[in-house]
Parts: structure tokens; sequence; C-alpha cells
């Protein structure tokens, strides 16, 4: 009998968990409200106060492009944090300390609503901080199970997924309505009051975590090895091998870690687009919102409330697509293998921006199309979103070994940056007047609607010539 078979299962989650989720959730609840009428806002606060037909385009790419300047933070500090978290500091400091920092953030834009230079400045803080905990909060639910009640990491970490969601359900129905009622500052300031809440229940578990502690700077870190391959790519090697190189100074495990990353990179080279076009939901789509018809079943719901059927979708058709789609495809022959699902995702992706782009030609045409319309591409995108996001997270996993799975799962959330640095970059330039200007109304989304199907192209043209190497059998073996 086995060490780990005379352990006598627990059948109960840590109590710890419940604090971490309900951080979770406050955070994300915070995220999604602003972004949920932050579109909206700018536009009737700050870059068209008075309504004007003729600044419509270029306030709009003024508002997108700070929106998703906004993501860009957000997405590129868990790359920070956890570094932070895992060298210097621990993840319940950071956790604890970002958490502060994002209620002062809160603080800030509520207080901020008249002031367009202070106002960015609540958004950094919350993006920086938003980074920190989104670095660290999954991985740290996981500290918190050992040999005894890891049994139960999928049903904790369904839970965890579920906070995300409904917190993003919640936010985008309740906080346009509080916005339009009560004005910004009640509609900025809940978030922070939440917020607020959140820090002190996580503080309150503080003698319940199990703490990781860091482990300090690794000589063998991924940085490290890969700038010093770099380095050797253009010196004199004695005719070895870039790698046969590196291997004089670094271990055989190390080195292995970091190709790991690098054979899936070259899949992570397709996602920046995908989140590009994605991320647009919360901005471009909101603001097309405002020029629908947006009456379902007798009510007529806000622009920032169209949005709220993406988490709706998601959350439904993540058990259909698991427990139904994929089985019955492997069945009849066609098993959804990650890159097939990528791939599908982004051609998805493609064709809900193909509805959008449709629906803008009649709103320029003078026409006020029904939302049911949009509604459908909110479906479309919440399947691609489940064939491209999850499977890139199940795909780091799967094939990082153990020592790379953080730093894989960061510099995925760094290709959410990139993609929307990208879509930052072209509304400053058409707000601007520059080469981007002529791509307004449907053209713009025309225009990206090219781009997505040059990427599927190339995609599909490299896709079986990717590298494959799975750790799960050899890390199970272990």
């Amino acid at each position: 009998m086995t060490e780990t078979s005379e352990i006598s299962k627990k059948s109960g989650l840590p109590k710890s968990v419940s604090y971490i989720i309900g951080n979770e959730a406050a955070e994300r609840f915070s995220f999604y409200a602003i972004r949920a009428i932050m579109p909206t806002f700018l536009v009737a606060q700050f870059f068209n106060p008075a309504a004007n037909p003729a600044l419509t385009t270029v306030a709009e790419a003024k508002s997108n492009e700070l929106n998703h300047l906004f993501v860009v933070f957000a997405y590129f500090m868990p790359l920070i944090g956890g570094i932070a978290a895992d060298w210097f500091f621990g993840k319940f400091k950071v956790i604890l300390y970002v958490s502060i920092i994002y209620a002062l953030g809160d603080l800030i834009l509520a207080m901020s609503t008249h002031n367009l230079n202070a106002f960015t400045f609540g958004l950094i803080i919350i993006a920086i901080a938003a980074g920190g905990i989104k670095s660290c909060v999954s991985a740290n639910v996981g500290d918190q199970f050992d040999t005894s009640n890891q049994h139960l990491l999928n049903k904790v970490y369904g839970w965890f997924y579920f906070s995300i969601n409904a917190g993003s359900v919640l936010s985008t129905l309740a906080i346009p309505v509080v916005y339009h009622l009560y004005g910004p500052e009640l509609a900025f300031g809940i978030p922070g009051i939440l917020m607020c809440i959140a820090t002190l229940v996580f503080w309150l578990g503080r003698k319940k975590y199990v703490r990781v502690p860091p482990t300090g700077i690794k000589k063998e870190n991924f940085v490290s090895i890969l700038l010093y391959a770099l380095q050797k790519v253009f010196s004199n090697r004695n005719g070895k091998t870039v790698w046969q190189t590196v291997g004089e100074k670094f271990s055989p495990e190390a080195i292995d870690g970091v190709q790991a990353v690098l054979r899936i990179l070259m899949v992570f080279a397709f996602t920046p687009i995908f989140w590009a076009l994605w991320d647009q939901n919360l901005s471009e789509w909101v603001l097309q919102a405002k020029k629908l018809n947006r009456t379902i079943f007798g009510i007529e719901l806000l622009p920032e409330q169209i949005q709220t059927f993406n988490p709706i979708f998601l959350i439904s058709m993540i058990p259909v697509c698991t427990y139904g789609i994929f089985p019955f495809m492997k069945k009849i022959g066609l098993e959804a293998t990650p890159l097939r699902k990528i791939g599908t995702g982004l051609f998805l992706t493609g064709a809900s921006f193909v509805i959008i782009a449709l629906l803008q030609e009649s709103i320029d045409a003078g026409k006020t199309p029904t939302c049911w319309w949009q509604i459908l591409a909110y479906l479309i995108l919440s399947f691609a979103e489940i064939m491209v996001s999850m499977t890139c997270l199940e795909y780091a996993y799967t094939h990082s070994p153990a020592s790379m799975k953080s730093t894989m799962s960061a510099l995925y959330l760094l290709g959410v940056a990139v993609g929307n640095l990208f879509v930052t970059y072209i509304n400053n330039n058409i707000a601007a007047g520059g080469f981007f200007s002529k791509y307004v109304g449907a053209a713009y989304f025309w225009l990206f609607i090219k781009i997505i199907a040059v990427f599927l192209i190339l995609f599909m043209l490299v896709a079986k010539r990717l590298p494959e190497k799975s750790y799960i059998n050899s890390e199970k073996a272990e």
C-alpha cells in the first residue's frame, strides 16, 4: 500500500477557501462594474458631453482607447505580481496589500468623475491591483490543499470560476442601473465599498491560510536562461548548438522548462488577436448598443446591460461543451484537440464580428436594428471564448513542466495585454486623425475581421507543424 492511499481523504473544503473566493468575487464585481459603465461614461462625461454628432467618432475612439489601455495594464501586471509573490512577499501579502490599493483606486474613481486626469490615475491604480490579485489568487486556492483533500480541487475551482462569472453578471446588471438613476459617483463607489469589505474578510481569515513562503530569486529562472541562450546565439560556440552551450551552465530540467515555454508560445502567438477582438465586447459593442432597439419581451435594457449575456452564456455552455459537444465529436471520430479548438475559436470570433459589422452597417444607414442580433453575436463569442481561452489555459498546464506552470499562466495573460495594446493604438490613431481614421462605423469592424482572417489562415498553415510535448504522464509517474 502506497503512502498516499493510507492517508484518509477529507470530505470538507479547507475553511480558508471561502475567504479567498469571497475576495475574488468582490474583485471581479469591481473590475467588471467599472468596465460595464466606463465606455458610455467617458463619452458622456469627458469626450462629448454635449452629445454633438460631429464629435461622436473621435469621442468613441478616445473612450475605446482608454478602456483598452486599462486592460493592458490589468493583464500586464500579473507578470510583475507573480514575481513579487513567488520571489519576495508570498501570495497572502500581495493579495492583502493590493486589495487595499484596489479599494483606494475605487475611491479615487468615485471622487474624480469630473476630472479626467484624476480618473485616469484611479484606473491605473486599479489595473495594477487587479493584476496583482489575478497573478496570485488561483494559485493561492491550490495552496490550501494537500494529499488528503486534493480530490476536491475540481469542485473548488468550479466554485472559483462560478464566483468570477457571478461577480460579472451581478455587476453588469446592477451597476448600470445605479449609474443611470443615481450618477457615476455612487456607481463607481459601490465597487470600492465591496473591496473594503472583501479586504477585511480576507484579513480575518489570515490564521486559516496555508502560506507557501517566497523562494527568493532563483538562479535558474526563465528570464535568466532565455537571455543567456539569446546571448549564445551570437557567440562562438565551437560547433555546439545553443542549448548544448546553455547546458554547460544550467540544469537539463531548467532548460527543458524554457524549451517547453517557447513551444507553447508558438501556439500563444495567435491569442493576442483573439483578445484584441474579444475585449471589444466590453467597449465598442457597448457603445454600439446605445444605437440599438434594446426592448426585450417588453423590457428596455440599458446599453451597458447587453454585455451581461456573455457571462450568462459562458456559465451555461461550459457544461454543454464539456459533457455534450466534445464527447460527441470524439465519438464520431472528430476529437476536439487543443489546436482544433483554438482554430475553431478564432473562426467563431470572426463570425461574431461579421454580425456586429452588419449591425453597424444598418446603424450607419440610419436604421435602429434590434439588439437580438448583438445577443446572437455574444452567444457565438462565448463559444469562441470556451474554445480559445479555456483551451489555452489547459494547453499551458499540460504542455509545461511543474516549474514553468506559473510562468505560462502569466505569459498567457500577457497575450491579453498585447491584444488590447493593438486596439489601443488603432483607436488612438483614429482619434488623432491618422491612417486608421478612415476605418469608422462598419469599416472599423470589417478591419478586424480581415485581420483575424489572416491570423486564422496562418494558424491553419502552421498548426500541424507546432511541436507538442505533454508533461502530465511523466509528472504523474514521478
